[in-house]
């Protein structure tokens, strides 16, 4: 979703809600998606940034971890963020990764704040045991990108907002000027989350203070807490909330997904409601089935450890409202700290003695596959850390049936094609899973091409059951570098064939055959986002049967007796002018067990069409009709 894509029709309205919401006002917004000219966006260079500021004692995490105590001048911790935001915001496939930690204590105050900008591959995170330990009185903000134009228009967006995040800290939001003062700007599209985090006092989560259009595409927050004020959700096509109080939510355009939230707008989906006055497109459902919130880093000094936090059952809220947090603090000793030039034999080699693993920010080229052989093994990864492989193999391989937790990494394809970037469990291996002891894969992103030329068949496969899906985005990539329909070559985003797999927050785009295919007994998918690809050359290119345009985005397997999707939409822009078609969006089993609640499709831009929601069920979208076109309930 991305590079290439703009709204169209409503720049115009939305620069009018900009004005009422500069003068302090809530108006809703609405936005209509279709596809934007690429641009060239070249990586900035990386001298700017200062040597790593990291206290006597700490952890040796590597010279882009940045370790930050209250007792140092708030004039070197200002200067070293905005050192690393000037490099990072506009570097969106540069090889820099960033880990910025706050040790326990108060950052900025109310006279004097600390507030700094987020650009890509960027971990900004607290080190306390609960979000109140970290205080920045300010705000961490991400703003739209203005790209240039050639018609002389403006195009500041935050579409192309990724692979950044926010964790484990409370921001008192404080300073700013004009149309910026004293708001939590979070404008980010995919792979940018928020999680146990506390914001007291006015959250956007577009940037209404730039020209326009101001869109924005989808994000992911859980575990979190916001008082003071309504989130303004603003020009966001998409979002998914988890476990977190919201204290207001105003405005949705066409997927908005809440779990587990007290506090969120009621039930009412219309995905048609940002354009014509219908309902609001809001999915809320009361609790999270199940959960365990990612891994995380804590301490200070030269004590650290990991804290896992304890598995929750039919939750609400975040996990840590309640007092002190149920889990379990592994020593920092335990761990293998790698960096990309520690070899796979050396991490593989401390992963079978039992340790665990810290990736650290870089990118790391694979010459074998990374494999976890142990249940319950823990791999961390601190400011993105990008494994490639280079010989055409899996990136990496769980063979460990149960309690694996993988969080905050991407995966990039390589130059050979792998069959497989991550394998979760090994084939056949979906009876061996453990419900007390589900295994983790959480803002886990996975790339074909855009960084780099590279193909994959597949991106995720995950044959264990018990399994938490968690944030994900996989993209085959539509701009950048080795992009093109037989240059970036890629099949299939996600394949579960794990039973009791449970997604929160799917974003599968752009893949050649099916996005998803779920083969799993009782799934659940808690919010799906997908753009079909927009390169398909001819419609002969482009069929899953003989006589079948196109592919499904999402399929249930024939033979799944029990799968329950919630707010779920499938959009299309066709870029070549050629009239591609697909003859659905989603594919079940035509069973009772098989539930589909909250589903739509989007005619973007382009041409062609869906011709269907769900097997055959839905009316297509066209250009003449764009939509939504909704099914609130399946069958």
């Amino acid at each position: 979703m991305q590079y290439r894509r703009f709204m169209i029709g409503i720049a115009a309205p939305l620069m009018a809600v900009s004005a009422v919401w500069a003068a302090g006002g809530g108006a809703a917004a609405a936005a209509t998606a279709a596809a934007r000219p690429a641009a060239v966006h070249a990586a900035a260079p990386a001298a700017a940034v200062k040597p790593a500021v990291t206290p006597s004692g700490g952890p040796a995490l590597g010279p882009n971890v940045y370790i930050f105590t209250p007792d140092m001048p708030q004039s070197q911790i200002q200067a070293t963020v905005d050192a690393i935001a000037a490099q990072q915001v506009p570097n969106q496939f540069g090889t820099q990764r960033y880990a910025l930690l706050f040790e326990p204590g108060t950052y900025g105050s109310a006279a004097d704040p600390l507030m700094f900008q987020v650009g890509y591959y960027t971990e900004v995170a607290g080190l306390g045991a609960e979000p109140g330990d970290v205080t920045i009185n300010g705000s961490v903000d991400v703003y739209n990108q203005c790209f240039p134009t050639t018609d002389g228009s403006t195009n500041c967006i935050a579409l192309d907002n990724f692979w950044r995040s926010l964790s484990n800290l409370t921001i008192n939001v404080a300073g700013g000027t004009g149309c910026q003062t004293a708001t939590e700007f979070w404008a980010v599209s995919q792979a940018a989350p928020m999680r146990r985090v506390t914001v007291n006092g006015l959250t956007s989560l577009m940037d209404y203070c730039s020209a326009g259009p101001q869109f924005a595409s989808g994000g992911f927050i859980a575990d979190s807490s916001f008082t003071g004020a309504s989130i303004t959700n603003g020009s966001q096509q998409q979002f998914i909330v988890r476990n977190s109080n919201i204290d207001g939510w105003s405005n949705g355009v066409w997927n908005q997904v809440f779990v587990g939230d007290p506090g969120a707008p009621p039930q009412s989906f219309s995905a048609n409601s940002g354009l014509d006055g219908g309902t609001a497109p809001y999915t809320t459902v009361a609790a999270s089935p199940v959960t365990q919130e990612e891994p995380f880093l804590t301490g200070s000094g030269s004590a650290f450890s990991v804290f896992v936090p304890a598995l929750r059952h039919d939750s609400s809220g975040p996990s840590w409202s309640g007092g002190a947090e149920a889990g379990t603090s592994v020593s920092l000793s335990k761990f293998l700290i790698a960096s990309p030039s520690t070899s796979v034999l050396a991490i593989d080699a401390a992963l079978a003695l039992g340790r665990d693993l810290i990736l650290t920010p870089g990118v790391y080229h694979l010459n074998a596959p990374i494999l976890v052989t142990r249940p319950g093994t823990i791999v961390l990864g601190l400011g993105f850390p990008t494994l490639v492989p280079s010989h055409g193999t899996a990136a990496m391989q769980v063979l460990a049936p149960t309690g694996v937790k993988l969080s905050g990494m991407i995966f990039d394809a390589g130059p050979r094609n792998s069959p497989v970037l991550l394998q979760v469990g090994v084939p056949g291996s979906g009876i061996l899973g453990n419900p007390a002891q589900p295994s983790l894969v959480q803002d886990v992103f996975f790339r074909i091409g855009g960084a780099t030329a590279g193909s994959a068949t597949n991106s995720l496969v995950v044959n264990s059951s018990d399994v938490i899906l968690d944030n994900i985005w996989a993209w085959r990539a539509d701009h950048g570098a080795g992009v093109g329909w037989t240059a970036n070559t890629a099949s299939t985003g996600v394949t579960v064939n794990g039973s009791n797999v449970t997604a929160y927050g799917l974003a599968v785009e752009h893949y050649q055959k099916n996005e998803v295919v779920w083969a799993g007994q009782h799934g659940t998918d808690f919010f799906y986002q997908n753009e079909m690809p927009y390169d398909a050359p001819s419609q002969a290119d482009w069929m899953s049967g003989p006589s079948t345009d196109g592919y499904p985005s999402f399929v249930v397997a024939p033979g799944v007796k029990s799968f329950a999707g919630y707010g779920m939409g499938s959009y299309s822009f066709f870029d070549l002018g050629v009239p591609i078609e697909s003859a659905t969006a989603f594919l079940v089993p035509n069973t009772p067990g098989v539930q589909l609640h909250d589903i739509f499709t989007r005619f973007l831009n382009g041409s062609g069409s869906i011709d269907s929601v769900v097997n055959g069920t839905g009316a297509p979208v066209t250009t003449a009709n764009p939509g939504p076109s909704d099914v609130v309930s399946f069958p």
